[in-house]
């Protein structure tokens, strides 16, 4: 796979029924992680750990900054924060797929410098099950 612009990694959050580009992201992350159930016990071999098979719990957390591209996106995502709303997202990920499920906006910071615009970083943590759709 060559190389891709970081530009062309998009976060949407569903409105109604159609998806809407939340912002003007600078920077974002994408991290999926997967809790581990240990079931050593007296007997495992050597006393080395031995884990249970997919039994884990899954997540997935997604962290952006950048700026709001209009009014619109910034009242989407304030909204959806102070509600404490679950609100299905996607992460579109160049060349690779469509990640979309349901999320909690978990932080949501501004941030601004007297001769600049205003920035804000944003954290979201699934509350689902995640489908993946390839390119």
């Amino acid at each position: 796979m060559a190389a891709q612009k970081g530009s062309d990694l998009l976060l949407k959050m569903l409105d109604g029924a159609s998806a809407v580009t939340v912002a003007g992201l600078r920077s974002r992350r994408i991290a999926f992680n997967a809790q581990t159930v240990d079931v050593t016990h007296a007997e495992s071999a050597g006393r080395w750990r031995e884990l249970l098979a997919g039994a884990g719990v899954k997540r997935a957390s997604i962290t952006g900054s950048g700026v709001f591209k209009d009014a619109a996106s910034d009242a989407l995502v304030r909204a959806a924060f102070f509600a404490g709303e679950l609100r299905t997202c996607q992460l579109v990920i160049p060349d690779f797929g469509t990640l979309e499920g349901s999320f909690q906006i978990s932080a949501l910071e501004f941030s601004a410098a007297h001769d600049g615009e205003v920035t804000f970083d944003l954290t979201l943590e699934s509350a689902g099950a995640l489908t993946f759709a390839a390119l």
